[in-house]
């Protein structure tokens, strides 16, 4: 395969989240950077979480795909200069997660944080009568609510500015 920024991003494409499988590294904006330098591609990335201990495995699992896919050297190194938010996140993204039964973060532009945890949409129903059973999830990127409309707790991944 010929390299070029085109299958670069393509072959990222194929480097999923291992907490939440159905997001790829593209959907969830932790790609900051890719460039060529002669035959080595350098990607630059960015953590959801400051803590996120999935990290090390996304940084071996962009090397080994881009390597595979493309035969050539691969670097991958955390970006200092920027930080995650789940603005980054695309609209496909957040309709994924909701379609795996995660409640998406919200959209926000400097509202309070609590405000917008405790107002998660059902990704079951869709009700807004919920509420907030733990601000701690599987991960460290989630919450827990419980539906009172159709029963069912469900897991939010934290929205975070």
């Amino acid at each position: 395969m010929v390299i070029s920024k085109e299958n670069i991003y393509k072959a990222l494409e194929q480097v999923m989240d291992p907490e939440i499988p159905v997001l790829n590294v593209l959907d969830l904006g932790m790609i900051t950077a890719v460039e060529l330098d002669g035959e080595t591609v350098h990607v630059k990335m960015i953590p959801t979480f400051a803590a996120c201990p999935a990290v090390d495995i996304i940084r071996r699992n962009i090397r080994t795909v881009l390597e595979k896919e493309l035969n050539t050297p691969v670097t991958v190194e955390i970006d200092k200069t920027a930080h995650w938010s789940s603005n980054r996140m695309t609209d496909a993204a957040r309709q994924k997660l909701l379609d795996f039964g995660i409640a998406a973060p919200q959209v926000h532009n400097g509202e309070a944080y609590s405000e917008i945890l405790l107002q998660t949409p059902c990704p079951h129903c869709g009700s807004d009568n919920t509420y907030l059973r733990s601000p701690f999830g599987s991960t460290l990127c989630r919450a827990i609510h419980y539906c009172k409309d159709c029963g069912q707790v469900f897991e939010h991944f934290k929205p975070l500015e």
